[in-house]
């Protein structure tokens, strides 16, 4: 398990001492989860913080949440669970941080894999967000979410530590995070088990640049083969 009490108990020690004074007075969340048993627990526990009131727009599916967030304008986070009916893993991320490169969004999933929670800091995600966290560990999270230090937005939304787990330091798991998305999404495709031409039909690109792109992706994480990438990973 990941320590993130602490992290967490900071960010809510970093709120304003008055939240309701600060400008804005309400807050408003979009929960994308396929479970409405958990939306509907999301809703009842954290219905203010810190006296300000909580807003909760809820969504099952990535298209439904794409949806909301392109009708309303002022969306301050958006919680995102990894598997949907519509989308699988880190697809739901990919295409929504390109959709909208200016949302708050912040991986809300089970899944603790130090591989997964790299790659969606890399993909631009804000924060990521276990299910399995305490009530006041997530309310830690919801303060530095909602609250930001002030300081330039995306490209790059300087990384909160309070909004990820910590883990413990890792060379390989540190050069996956250096990797852009396109890096990124071919290695999800070569751990999954798929071929050079399978990934070539996948991402509409020739074999030749695929085959490119994946000796660079073996370089950048000093493996000598194929094989010997996905061992590291199983």
């Amino acid at each position: 398990m990941y320590a993130t009490g602490t992290a967490r108990n900071d960010a809510v020690a970093a709120l304003p001492s008055t939240p309701h004074e600060a400008p804005g007075w309400q807050r408003k969340l979009l929960l994308v989860d396929d479970h409405e048993l958990v939306r509907y627990g999301a809703k009842a526990l954290y219905t203010e913080l810190l006296g300000v009131p909580l807003e909760w727009l809820e969504a099952s599916t990535l298209r439904e949440a794409l949806d909301i967030y392109g009708r309303e304008s002022d969306i301050d986070a958006v919680l995102l669970d990894l598997n949907l009916s519509d989308c699988k893993g880190l697809q739901g991320l990919r295409q929504f941080v390109q959709e909208f490169p200016q949302a708050r969004v912040a991986v809300f999933s089970a899944t603790q894999d130090e591989f997964v929670i790299r790659q969606a800091q890399a993909l631009g995600a804000v924060g990521y967000v276990p299910k399995g966290a305490v009530a006041s560990e997530i309310l830690g999270t919801l303060s530095a979410l909602l609250w930001p230090p002030a300081g330039p937005a995306r490209p790059g939304f300087a990384a909160n530590k309070a909004l990820f787990p910590r883990m413990p330091a890792s060379s390989m798991y540190d050069r996956v995070a250096q990797l852009g998305p396109r890096h990124l999404e071919i290695l999800e495709l070569v751990l999954s088990g798929c071929n050079n031409q399978e990934i070539s039909n996948s991402m509409r690109l020739s074999l030749g640049t695929v085959k490119n792109y994946v000796s660079s992706l073996l370089l950048a994480l000093d493996v000598r083969s194929r094989a010997h990438l996905v061992s590291l990973f199983r």
